[in-house]
């Protein structure tokens, strides 16, 4: 029992009053956990944030000056708006999507969007396919419906739809397949043409909904692109968020949905944010508008991450070959890393590595109930560290992979 003091008065609380939701919720660990005190001058090979050097915020400071110059362009930036966003920024993402502007719904960011499709999709008990691994914070969100989780692996080629096709045979009837096509997170793998044709006929077969969430399609810096889920299917969602491109602090994302999911997602939005910010919205808009502007972005982005994939990758196999097992991506942010040693376990190495001033997030952490413990795996982020660290960081792990029993 808990004792709150609210205006001289005392209050027991046991938690009886919590929504049956909140009272099953426990405080999620963090996927990049820290298991001790880092030392100062760690580097860390973590988080998901694109790089600093080539994010707009010269562009950015402009574009707020300009708007806010103006009167009656600030004034309305500052107002409320409505429920799919500014038409002018609704527009310029259907052009890009290809598709009518009114299957365009902008939200506050990638996670928002998932939240209001699966509000609109889910019901407690229903069966929803999603990638195994995954990354947990998109399996919190799908918790919310209290729909059941049916994990289905990942591998070199994404998901693997013949699994999938397996558990219908089965009988299994998912409201919805959850998948990251394009450089999944954790693990980096694009989901083939051949692939993605086959999910959305058995979508449509089916009826399940395919919920494409898809924040690392633009970042692809070498290799041939796969062409997306096709849009004039009524069976696909498409989930963006600029996280990855213009930056995660700006909360700004969008859903492709088929019409007949428009209004249902609106009307769930109706009751919770009623509408994206619109301030952000025209400020952003400034930014994209000009011919080619979002593309150079992406181009800076691309070249700054294409080296340090390449850096990390490189230096894994130098320092660390017979070790750790690890791929350089296309695209992406993340290297998805595999112990060989026998000798090595991934808690002790994490330790270790904590002690020798790096971090990792460990490939347990992006599991889900019923899949895979992804126990031999690591995922090291590359995309916002300098080279130099980069190369630090793994010297660092290779000390951690000799002080864990690695012999590195």
């Amino acid at each position: 029992m808990n004792t709150r003091h609210y205006g001289g008065f005392v209050t027991d609380f046991d938690g009886a009053q919590l929504s049956r939701l909140a009272s099953r919720l426990t405080s999620p660990q963090s996927f990049v956990g820290v298991l001790g005190n880092l030392r100062r001058d760690a580097v860390e090979l973590l988080g998901g944030n694109p790089a600093s050097e080539a994010l707009p915020a010269e562009a950015l400071n402009a574009s707020v000056h300009e708007l806010l110059a103006d009167p009656a362009r600030a004034t309305a930036a500052l107002r409320y708006s409505g429920p799919r966003g500014l038409d002018e920024f609704v527009a310029w993402l259907a052009a890009r999507e290809g598709i009518d502007p009114a299957r365009i719904v902008v939200t506050n960011g990638g996670l928002h969007a998932l939240s209001l499709v699966t509000q609109a999709l889910l019901d407690a008990g229903d069966s929803v396919v999603t990638d195994d691994p995954i990354f947990p914070i998109a399996l919190r969100v799908l918790q919310l419906t209290g729909a059941h989780a049916v994990p289905v692996p990942v591998g070199r080629d994404g998901l693997d739809v013949e699994a999938l096709e397996r558990l219908l045979a089965e009988g299994v009837r998912p409201r919805a397949v959850y998948t990251v096509a394009d450089f999944q997170n954790p693990t980096g793998a694009v989901l083939g043409a051949r692939a993605r044709t086959r999910l959305v006929e058995l979508a449509e077969r089916f009826g399940f909904v395919v919920l494409s969430d898809n924040p690392y399609r633009t970042s692809r810096f070498a290799g041939e692109d796969v062409p997306d889920f096709p849009t004039d299917s009524d069976r696909v969602v498409r989930i963006n968020t600029f996280a990855k491109s213009l930056g995660p602090g700006l909360r700004l994302g969008w859903l492709a949905l088929p019409s007949w999911l428009v209004q249902p997602v609106l009307n769930i939005r109706a009751r919770t944010d009623q509408h994206p910010s619109t301030f952000t919205q025209a400020a952003i808009l400034g930014v994209v508008r000009p011919a080619g502007a979002f593309d150079r972005i992406l181009a800076d982005l691309s070249a700054l991450h294409h080296s340090r994939a390449t850096t990390l990758a490189t230096s894994l196999r130098t320092h660390l070959a017979g070790h750790i097992e690890a791929e350089r991506p296309d695209g992406g942010f993340f290297i998805w890393a595999r112990l060989l040693d026998p000798a090595l376990s991934l808690e002790p190495l994490h330790h270790a590595a904590l002690a020798h001033g790096t971090n990792f997030s460990r490939g347990t952490s992006f599991a889900v109930p019923g899949g895979h413990d992804h126990d031999r795996h690591l995922r090291l982020g590359f995309s916002d560290i300098p080279d130099t660290d980069l190369e630090e960081a793994v010297t660092r792990l290779a000390a951690a992979v000799s002080t864990a029993g690695g012999g590195a």
